[in-house]
């Protein structure tokens, strides 16, 4: 810059206007001047980025020397102004000129078209007189429009353009076609627009055959069209093009990408003669997007064996394909090929590929890694923060997690929906619900997925009131259609024992995916419904929604809470046989589960001693289970044995071997049990009920003494169990699993937890209203006998949700038929 300053000075001096008196002379030295001020112009538009503080020295310079430059010298400057995004100061030029011509009018009505401010561009456009426009300031204009997807305002600017008998040139069509692509949704929009392309002339120029290619594979993926058709029809213009380029083959395959036709995608692709970058990442990604992981690998290593260099995008899609297939080692290959072979890499490519890296590390299980790849970052973004911060969630360190949130620069609705969910799925819904009401004081409103959050988090807390408001605002906020929002009010209406409630959301969904199948299956199984679930599941199949993992989980149990024992074996088998899964521990856990629940133990040893993996805590936990509810001595000690070398730590074994001895009067053995259990350290986790009463929780404990209103608890439960007498109820004492006298028993029986916070909810919840109550363990068979006995006394509904499943107490009987 000092050269160019050097040079202007000795120019001025040169043609200075003072050494000049004559006419001509002056006019030289004025023309000299004027052409020595466009030439360093010039000179600074390829100076990026330095070029807006050389223009403003040059200007400067043109300042000081009296210069006063034309519109041709302005227009320059003020182009380097915008471009250099310094768009007020451009504008203080513009708004000194009397009469701006069009070029300076068209170069702000980009600028501000560019920037996002629709609104000046269209004030300048407005204001620019008819007579001046041109074809390039309409271009422009519709430009801008499509850019800032306001396509009915760009066919407004195309008829007028018309109208004004401007002509539409090949840049025009290609902006229309852009705007289209915005709002087309039926094949007819796309037709008219191609025969008005046609006639005039420009239907063989390929950038407006690709644009017009791109705009019939978009309105193929509107609901109102049969995309077979729309995608025949770019097929079409794609094979009689006369000259395809690399944008014309990279948009047909991305075209059957899009409308998941990928054999078709890979027979354009094969049918190119020179296969390009982009046309490689489309076919990459295409197969990454839809799972096919291993093709998409391969794809890559034929891309380099032919030498075919990758870009941020292959590196990307390659990393995701990895990531998702938990391939770590490959990845990590890549990774080190990445910093051995791309120097100098660009903003872009950092961000795009770092954050890639990232994912892969968190979902393989090294979050550590994750951080330090975000921690050596030369540059972050939003993303960048997002990935760690779901990496913190996806890995349970939620404390972490929270702490990496609080120091973000800057939240975006990603940002909180991640921590309001993370908070949700790990046990921490209160701490979700106030989250989420503090994103509502920000300028970062709530999205659906936060509201999927938030509702998750009252599913959590079994917290119906809320759950119901955030329904109600969720419709308010123009999100009741949401389907991520609308799978967590299944969940939370069937977890806060209103199944009806869920089924009713579940049936008035625009669409469904296996989600919402699944939610709802396991709404039905959980309170008892299994011919429900059984034949929500059949539907399912009919609307060809392929079963995954969590629907064998699912309708296992559901069918294991009913007894449906053959339609649950007949499902199991269907896993491998029909759908190509392979059954993991959790779903033997459940078979085994279907299988003691019914006293089947013969063939649940049978499928233990077949496992082809390891038999683990899961299949043991069933079988104990089973063993206890049928008091099978023999089996149950031996699941027991199993599970006290491989969850030494975990109180259940324990409670349910003691469990065993006591039901069969073996106390010695029962208290030899709760011993061990004392001297190895393992504390049981205490009984604890609660009930949602005027938006306040009230917890009770076993033989609880803290609530300050429970004497009179206790007092009306003395009344419930005289009316309960009088009906033929008998407290089942041999549910007291330690060696007391009979009095002793009755009374340990009268001050269960549930049993507290049932009657509690009686005494203050309003007639009519049933009582929900939740409690952390199984419910004890007396208390089930009891509640049967109660809802026929107060002629209410008593609903239980213990550590398994819900329990629907209505005039005297139960929902789960006793099978529990």
């Amino acid at each position: 810059m000092n050269a160019l300053r050097k040079q202007a000075s000795n120019l001025g001096k040169q043609t200075g206007l003072k050494e000049f008196t004559g006419k001509d002379r002056v006019t030289d030295a004025v023309r000299a001047l004027a052409n020595f001020y466009a030439a360093q112009l010039s000179l600074c538009s390829k100076q990026i980025p330095t070029s807006y503080s050389n223009a403003r020295m040059v200007h400067a310079h043109m300042i000081v020397s009296g210069f006063r430059p034309k519109s041709h010298i302005l227009n320059r400057l003020m182009d380097l102004y915008t471009k250099s995004s310094n768009l007020p100061y451009a504008r203080q030029l513009f708004d000194e000129i009397p009469e701006p011509d069009i070029c300076a009018r068209t170069t702000f009505i980009t600028a501000y078209s560019a920037s996002g401010d629709l609104k000046l561009a269209r004030e300048i456009f407005n204001n620019t007189p008819l007579n001046i426009r041109d074809t390039v300031s309409y271009n422009a204009m519709i430009t801008g429009c499509a850019h800032n997807s306001d396509g009915n305002a760009a066919f407004d600017l195309f008829r007028d353009m018309k109208r004004y008998n401007f002509k539409p040139d090949n840049f025009t069509y290609t902006s229309m076609l852009s705007a289209l692509s915005l709002i087309a949704d039926h094949e007819s929009h796309c037709q008219q627009l191609h025969s008005e392309i046609i006639k005039s002339g420009t239907g063989f120029v390929t950038s407006v055959i690709n644009a017009l290619i791109s705009v019939y594979i978009k309105c193929a993926s509107s609901p109102h069209v049969t995309p077979s058709l729309l995608m025949d029809a770019a097929r079409k213009l794609f094979d009689e093009m006369p000259h395809k380029d690399e944008v014309s083959w990279t948009t047909v395959i991305n075209g059957y990408i899009r409308n998941d036709d990928l054999d078709t995608a890979s027979q354009v692709f094969d049918g190119m003669n020179e296969k390009l970058v982009d046309s490689w990442n489309s076919m990459i990604s295409g197969y990454t997007h839809k799972g096919l992981y291993s093709k998409s690998l391969e794809m890559s290593k034929k891309m380099h064996l032919l030498g075919i260099k990758f870009d941020g995008f292959t590196y990307t899609s390659l990393l995701s394909a990895c990531a998702n297939s938990k391939l770590f080692l490959h990845g990590k290959q890549v990774h080190a090929y990445i910093i051995k072979t791309v120097i100098n890499p660009s903003r872009d490519f950092l961000f795009s590929v770092n954050n890639a890296l990232i994912t892969l590390y968190s979902k393989c299980g090294k979050t550590d890694d994750a951080r330090k790849i975000f921690d050596k970052m030369p540059i972050r973004d939003i993303v960048s923060w997002n990935s760690v911060l779901s990496a913190y969630v996806e890995a349970i360190r939620i404390e972490e997690a929270r702490l990496f949130f609080t120091k973000m620069p800057e939240k975006n609705e990603i940002s909180w929906s991640v921590m309001i969910s993370g908070f949700a799925q790990n046990g921490s819904g209160e701490e979700g619900l106030k989250l989420f009401n503090q994103q509502r004081s920000t300028e970062c409103q709530p999205c659906d997925y936060s509201y999927a959050g938030a509702i998750r988090s009252c599913s959590a807390i079994a917290s119906l009131n809320h759950g119901c408001q955030l329904h109600a605002q969720l419709i308010q906020s123009g999100f009741g259609s949401s389907l991520s929002a609308s799978n967590s009010l299944i969940t939370m209406y069937a977890r806060c024992g209103v199944l009806e409630d869920s089924h009713s959301v579940f049936l008035t969904m625009p669409c469904l995916d296996s989600v919402s199948w699944n939610a709802m299956i396991a709404a039905f199984g959980q309170h008892g419904h299994g011919s429900r679930a059984v034949n929500l599941y059949e539907e399912m199949l009919k609307e060809n929604i392929a079963p995954d993992r969590i629907t064998f989980l699912t309708i296992l149990s559901s069918c294991s809470h009913s007894g449906l024992v053959d339609q649950g074996q007949r499902y199991f088998n269907s896993m491998y046989d029909t759908y190509g899964i392979t059954p993991g521990e959790d779903h033997y856990g459940r078979l085994v589960d279907l299988l003691c629940r019914a006293g089947k133990f013969t063939e649940a040893k049978t499928v233990i001693e077949n496992l082809p993996i390891n038999v683990g805590a899961p299949v043991w936990e069933a079988l104990l289970s089973g063993c206890v509810i049928h008091g099978n001595m023999e089996l149950g000690i031996e699941a027991a044995e199993k599970l006290f070398n491989l969850i030494p730590s975990h109180d259940g074994p324990y409670i349910l071997l003691s469990n065993l001895y006591g039901k069969s009067g073996k106390w010695t053995e029962a208290a030899r049990v709760r011993n061990m259990m004392r001297s190895r350290g393992v504390k049981k986790e205490p009984a604890c009920s609660w009930i949602e009463v005027d938006n306040m929780v009230h917890v009770f404990l076993v033989d609880d003494t803290k609530h300050p209103e429970v004497s009179e608890v206790y007092g009306y439960l003395e009344e419930l169990v005289f009316k309960m007498r009088k009906l033929g109820y008998v407290p089942d004492t041999k549910f007291v699993l330690h060696d007391m006298e009979n009095e002793q028993k009755e009374h340990a029986l009268s001050t269960h937890s549930e049993k507290l916070a049932v009657a509690f909810g009686l005494l203050k919840i309003p007639a009519g209203v049933p009582i929900r109550v939740f409690k952390n363990l199984r419910i004890c068979g007396d208390c089930h006998n009891a509640f049967e006995f109660m809802s026929e006394v107060v002629g209410r509904e008593i609903v239980v949700r213990d550590g398994k499943r819900f329990h629907h107490f209505r005039n005297g009987k139960c929902s789960c038929g006793n099978y529990w």
